[in-house]
């Protein structure tokens, strides 16, 4: 998979049609702490206060032109990307069926139900609620949107285009991993722009499909992923996603739930910002190398800031939310 220049400008028109490009900015504070030049990009920003609904747009946009007839879709999610696909599939007139995990975040239920989405929880994890998801589309004839597609990734791309215009001296960009459009579209963008910044994949610890599968050379599933950075709870990994960031990213790390929720404090003593676990992975990637990134230039992408109440607090208050 590769975009040039010219599809991202387009894509990004076509993002900006219902959305402003959301900002970035070199925080003095992060850059204290960290002994960097420190760019956060502010995902959490958007619409649906997630960099998914990018790809909402530019997919919903590819289902309309390419299958006119259909009357809905259906998809699996932990939270942005079902808020992200039925913002867009009901802009367009089509149903928004959702299929989340038991127990899933519930403030995330309530932003993807007030988007226009239909939504049953089903599962133990994201992967369970994935294969009903596909199951439902084929019994009720919905489109089925996965989780990671090339017009998913072109939308997400233009976060990192966005960020890559503003700053493109950067020597490197950590990004938060899942199933995987995030540093796909950062690798993609990178390259369409011809620059040398190292991505950075960020993991949790507790949910390492990513990581084992660049390690080991293959795709390695994971008997389990509960972490409660809910963002980048995936078991299986995503073979399209594998191919891109296996040779596109210079490395992958992971990071304890202590250091996501130190990072989402720092994120709120520092810049007020609320970040969800996922959103704060990338900072946490960077404080856990900030000495062979010292004096340089680096972005941290807060991907999202959609957290339960309850579970922020948790975290102001010095532990995390188990799982």
């Amino acid at each position: 998979m590769k975009f040039s220049k010219g599809e991202l400008e387009y894509a990004a028109e076509l993002v900006y049609s219902q959305m402003l490009p959301t900002p970035q900015y070199a925080w003095p504070l992060l850059g204290e702490k960290t002994g960097c030049e420190v760019w956060v990009k502010h995902e959490n920003h958007t619409p649906t206060g997630a960099f998914k609904v990018r790809g909402g747009i530019t997919y919903i946009d590819w289902v309309k032109r390419e299958f006119p007839d259909i009357s809905g879709i259906v998809t699996a999610t932990r939270g942005n990307h079902g808020q992200s696909q039925a913002r867009a599939a009901t802009r367009a007139g089509l149903s928004a069926n959702i299929y989340a995990p038991k127990g899933n975040s519930k403030e995330k239920n309530v932003a993807m139900a007030a988007f226009g989405a239909r939504l049953v929880e089903f599962g133990n994890d994201f992967d369970e609620a994935r294969l009903e998801a596909a199951r439902q589309g084929e019994l009720n004839n919905w489109h089925a949107v996965p989780a990671f597609h090339r017009e998913i990734v072109r939308g997400v791309a233009t976060y990192a285009f966005e960020l890559f215009s503003a700053a493109p001296y950067l020597d490197a960009v950590y990004v938060p991993v899942g199933c995987g459009s995030g540093i796909c579209g950062t690798i993609l963008a990178r390259d369409a722009l011809g620059l040398k910044t190292q991505i950075i994949g960020v993991v949790s610890e507790n949910a390492q499909t990513v990581k084992l599968s660049v390690e080991k050379g293959e795709l390695v599933e994971t008997g389990s992923a509960k972490t409660f950075a809910d963002g980048m709870a995936v078991r299986v990994p995503v073979k399209a996603a594998y191919d891109i960031y296996r040779h596109g990213a210079a490395r992958i790390i992971s990071v304890s739930e202590t250091e996501i929720a130190d990072a989402m404090r720092l994120y709120y003593t520092s810049i007020h910002q609320v970040s969800e676990g996922a959103g704060a992975a990338a900072l946490a990637g960077l404080l856990q190398e900030q000495q062979q990134m010292h004096g340089k230039a680096v972005g941290v992408i807060l991907s999202g800031g959609n957290i339960d109440t309850e579970d922020f607090w948790t975290i102001l208050g010095g532990s995390y939310p188990k799982v």
